[in-house]
């Protein structure tokens, strides 16, 4: 097939995709208006972070303005430009806030989702479909590091993504676990308090950051799709405890992929209902969800010729028509952003799980060891190390390999309770992830060389300084402004204490301000990244590029 050459403007006005539309809602043409230009950037600054303050203000510098609907924690704000179009500093910056966790570059109607599941501080949330991460740390910023946002995903190429954005936001409460969503286990046993589905779709909704969309999209891969994202909701609601809530959530139009599916949620489990939006996503400019919807062929066009599933059909019951319009459609021209679809599933409290009788008992020698790679707590000896090196008695420390993770009190709940295999017949004793998989573990820490201290890692000195005694001295702002200018003086140039040091320390600038790991050996030098190098520069007025990296 040789290449098109049609404007994205005339593949939009000839697209199967518009078609549907057509089907969907009365004025497609108000809709496609608002959905061929390129969306504007747009980020969600971290709250967690002491320094929010001053990012907020380099938005508002630069031009940003505050998503006026954002109910969640922190702050969303909308750029002057397009997605990925910064130029200059502005560029720079923005790349290092981003880097670095003071903000994430996430696309507005991406962190409804979040807002509707509502986590509390002490949360066991699981984020069934987790990558790349930025609802992950969303949830994080709602737990406000205590409990646990489990984030799972099943495909090997994006877990390194999902790592890296969660490592790169510095919250302690993430895990990260690779499983297939339709079959992760129950752990913990006891269930999870809220669970987010942001379910694989055909992203017919996300045509203004996706223009293939409109060549690639049909009706029939949302049918494709259908019975995957029913099996991963029916699974959330089997891992959800009793009371508890689940938000379902597509970046799809079709109503195959969303009301469909809750319907058939609806006729299956009569312990579930469809929630009203709650008051902090009514803000959000939504319509309600559909009740009925035709069946579409591969061109857009009404059709009684398909062979389609009961569960992709329009519901016949009173009852679950009547929950329906309480689903959220967020339509791109209604909120000048993306489109997208949420719905907020309650798991009754009187709901009652059904007994297993437990046939066997395994005994620890019986159970295959967790992998070599998985997160384990520190022992007694590393916990009398790190005391003698900081003076920090935290007890929800773990290590991998040549580093120290710091997780939460509710991370070492789950490894220690007992757990089942999926059948809930045999039961497993505690003090061992598996059968869970995972991959990381909260917050990277501290970095081990033959298990002796080397140094505390850049991302976590802002969290650990409060709660050590030791390894750490005082000094003054000009020595933070040379060392961030890339100065490396002797040691005893900045104190006479720190000749005595070897190794990784810490500075703290006078009159609690700056904190900076350092390694001093014949001189003192800075171990952070370059692009936390050019905020605290930036936040110092100092140069932002150095003539060396020019």
């Amino acid at each position: 097939m040789g290449l098109d050459e049609r404007s994205w403007d005339t593949i939009a006005s000839e697209s199967v995709l518009l078609n549907a539309v057509s089907k969907w809602r009365d004025d497609s043409d108000t809709w496609l208006k608002h959905s061929v230009e390129r969306l504007s950037e747009t980020v969600r600054v971290n709250p967690l972070r002491n320094d929010k303050e001053w990012v907020e203000n380099w938005l508002k510098a630069n031009g940003a303005k505050k998503i006026d609907w954002f109910t969640g924690v922190g702050s969303a704000w909308i750029l002057p430009f397009e997605r990925g179009k910064a130029e200059g500093d502005i560029k720079i910056i923005l790349s290092a806030l981003h880097e670095t966790g003071r903000l994430t570059r996430q696309e507005a109607v991406s962190m409804i989702p979040a807002i509707a599941l509502d986590a509390k501080p002490g949360d066991v949330v699981l984020d069934m479909c987790a990558s790349p991460g930025s609802k992950t740390t969303q949830i994080a910023e709602h737990l406000n590091e205590k409990g646990i946002v489990m984030a799972n995903e099943v495909v090997n190429s994006r877990i390194n993504t999902l790592v890296a954005n969660t490592k790169r936001h510095g919250s302690i409460t993430p895990i990260i676990v690779h499983h297939d969503g339709r079959f992760i286990p129950k752990v913990p046993v006891s269930g999870f308090d809220k669970i987010l589905v942001d379910a694989p779709c055909t992203g017919s909704a996300t045509t203004r950051k996706n223009p293939d969309v409109w060549n690639k999209w049909l009706p029939s891969g949302g049918r494709t799709l259908h019975k995957l994202q029913l099996e991963l909701l029916v699974r959330a609601i089997n891992l959800t405890k009793p009371g508890g809530k689940i938000v379902y959530s597509t970046c799809s139009l079709d109503p195959v992929e969303n009301e469909a599916v809750i319907a058939e949620i609806l006729r299956r489990f009569n312990y579930i209902s469809l929630v009203s939006p709650t008051d902090l996503i009514k803000k959000i400019p939504s319509r309600e969800g559909f009740i009925e919807w035709p069946n579409l062929d591969d061109n857009g066009m009404i059709s009684d010729n398909i062979n389609i599933e009961k569960s992709m059909s329009s519901p016949d019951e009173y009852d679950i028509k009547e929950q329906l319009p309480n689903c959220l459609r967020i339509w791109n021209d209604d909120v000048d952003a993306g489109g997208f679809f949420v719905a907020i599933l309650a798991k009754s409290s009187n709901y009652q799980e059904p007994n297993v009788e437990i046939d066997r008992i395994l005994e620890p020698e019986q159970i295959k060891p967790d992998e070599s790679n998985f997160p384990q707590p520190i022992e007694s000896d590393m916990h009398t190390m790190i005391k003698q090196n900081l003076g920090w008695e935290q007890e929800n420390l773990w290590i991998r390999g040549k580093n120290i993770l710091w997780s939460t009190t509710e991370a070492r709940e789950i490894w220690k309770s007992e757990r089942s295999k999926r059948s809930g017949r045999t039961l497993i004793p505690g003090n061992r992830w598996r059968p869970l998989r995972v991959i990381h573990l909260g917050l990277l820490s501290l970095k081990l060389e033959k298990n002796k201290m080397e140094r505390v890692y850049g991302r976590a000195v802002r969290k650990i300084v409060p709660e050590i005694k030791s390894g750490k001295s005082e000094v003054s702002s000009q020595v933070i402004n040379e060392l961030l200018i890339g100065k490396e003086p002797p040691a005893y140039e900045i104190s006479l204490e720190l000749d005595q040091i070897r190794g990784g320390h810490l500075l703290i600038e006078e009159n609690q301000g700056e904190c900076l790991p350092v390694w001093i050996g014949g001189r003192v030098s800075l171990m952070i990244s370059e692009q936390e190098r050019r905020i605290l520069r930036a936040k110092r007025k100092l140069p932002i590029i150095l003539d060396e990296e020019e």
